[in-house]
């Protein structure tokens, strides 16, 4: 397009030049006002359009320009700044400045790529378009969908109006009040769980509560405090070495484990978490709720470590009353996306799993938190589906074929156990422990058990690589 444009004016240029009346002069200066309305029109196409300007749009962006892999990046993205989320855990905890994980959005923008500052509102894949809010359509030879999750409230009726609110709290959407929550506890039960849907890192809900623990004990309410982890899971890791050291954790910090638990609604003014059992009740309520002279009768299934704390029941319907409550908001692909032919029916990217390539329209990917592709919603995990996003669409534009790289799932959970202390959860598709051959760099044997360097990796080393690696295109 730049080359015939830059034709074109020349020729305009000459032909004003060279008029010899007034007649040829107004007719060849109208094409010269024409200039602005045609650049307009040449800027809404690009080779390569991304849609979103968090972790993933801005790795596969900033790796196509740094290794020169296309000639035009633009890349729609609403927001003035970007959050480093990971550090969010941290700040919960009141061990990380919230201010140090933002940065102006201009400043990770790739400065070769343009940046559309505007919203997307939907998609005409047969027609190679996106719809955004106030700039109109642009079209594109190859799109990159990776706005980032939403979250829908209403699938948890009551948490939209409790949360960030009092004493319920969530690190995804306002760690300092999480921090303030911990900090003002005064004892109770202090209840940590999450919703059904898929949510970023699945382990933060636990995270914040090994650190919660260690400072409840700190500000001496600990004797006086249940702290129960409540889930819809049947494991509280689904990768067994790292499961086995979470146990151990769990052990030494006396928290009460819920299997089973589905949160289904929240009541905060009564402060009552409800919740639907995932497995049937067959021994009546002492399965999960137990008085003094029915606790023999507890299904270990659905508990560990047993509390008697206090826990209603409706219906079918069981409700831990707490002191203090952190969960995690129930998280969907945004709207435009999940109303769009790109999604499959749970309502995801519908992308092959090994090369994020969409299944239908080829030259089309997505990866990070609103694609299907079955593993942990996590930045780690773009960390490794980065590359092989960028060289599909490399081998596309040089080939009409994609890559030979494949994705085999990875993705990584960062799991803060205690002040100083961390696991490293790596692993695959089929949640086989695959930890990183660099970490031994850091005299780190085995990831799956605690660790303070893996501690210093996270509070220090983590953010570095990010803000200095990661988002400049660089290989990590």
């Amino acid at each position: 397009m730049v080359r015939p444009f830059a034709v074109w004016l020349r020729q305009v240029v000459w032909n004003a030049a060279c008029v010899t009346n007034v007649t040829e002069m107004t007719h060849n200066y109208a094409y010269i006002y024409e200039i602005p309305k045609i650049i307009l029109q040449m800027s809404t196409h690009h080779q390569i359009l991304i849609i979103g300007g968090g972790t993933a749009g801005i790795m596969v962006a900033a790796q196509l320009i740094e290794q020169k892999k296309a000639k035009d990046v633009a890349i729609i993205e609403p927001s003035d700044t970007h959050y480093y989320q990971p550090a969010w855990t941290l700040v919960g905890a009141g061990t990380y400045d919230y201010d140090k994980t933002a940065r102006p959005m201009s400043s990770v923008m790739p400065k070769k790529a343009t940046w559309i500052k505007d919203r997307a509102t939907g998609f005409d894949p047969e027609n190679n378009t996106v719809h955004t809010a106030k700039q109109g359509d642009f079209t594109y030879d190859y799109l990159v969908v990776a706005p980032g999750l939403a979250y829908d409230f209403s699938l948890v009726p009551g948490l939209g109006d409790a949360i960030d609110k009092g004493v319920v709290c969530s690190n995804y959407t306002d760690p300092k009040h999480t921090w303030e929550v911990i900090k003002n506890f005064k004892g109770g039960t202090a209840l940590f769980t999450q919703p059904t849907t898929p949510i970023k890192c699945g382990g933060a809900p636990q995270k914040i509560m090994y650190l919660a623990e260690s400072y409840f004990r700190k500000s001496g309410v600990r004797p006086k405090t249940d702290v129960l982890f409540a889930t819809s899971g049947t494991v509280i890791f689904g990768v067994k070495q790292v499961a086995k050291t979470l146990m151990k954790v769990v052990d030494r910090k006396d928290i009460n484990l819920r299997f089973y638990h589905k949160l289904v609604a929240v009541d905060g003014e009564k402060q009552i978490a409800w919740y639907e059992m995932g497995k049937d009740i067959t021994a009546g309520g002492c399965v999960v709720m137990s008085g003094e002279d029915d606790s023999e009768c507890l299904d270990e299934s659905f508990q560990y470590n047993y509390k008697d704390v206090e826990v209603s029941q409706d219906g079918d319907r069981y409700g831990i009353h707490y002191d203090m409550l952190h969960t995690a908001p129930p998280s969907v692909a945004p709207q435009f996306v999940r109303e769009s032919p790109l999604v499959n029916e749970a309502g995801w990217v519908d992308v092959d799993p090994k090369t994020m390539q969409h299944k239908k329209y080829p030259n089309i990917f997505s990866l990070g938190d609103v694609s299907s592709l079955p593993t942990a919603k996590t930045g780690a995990a773009i960390r490794k589906q980065a590359p092989i996003v960028v060289d599909n669409i490399d081998t596309l534009i040089k080939t009409k074929h994609k890559g030979n790289k494949s994705y085999n799932g990875y993705s990584s959970c960062p799991l803060v156990t205690d002040y100083g202390k961390m696991v490293l959860a790596e692993f695959d598709y089929n949640n086989n422990f695959t930890p990183d051959p660099k970490l031994k760099n850091l005299l780190i044997k085995d990831s799956s058990k605690e660790h303070w360097r893996l501690w210093m990796l996270k509070k220090y080393g983590l953010p570095y690589l990010y803000w200095n690696k990661m988002m400049k295109g660089k290989d990590v």
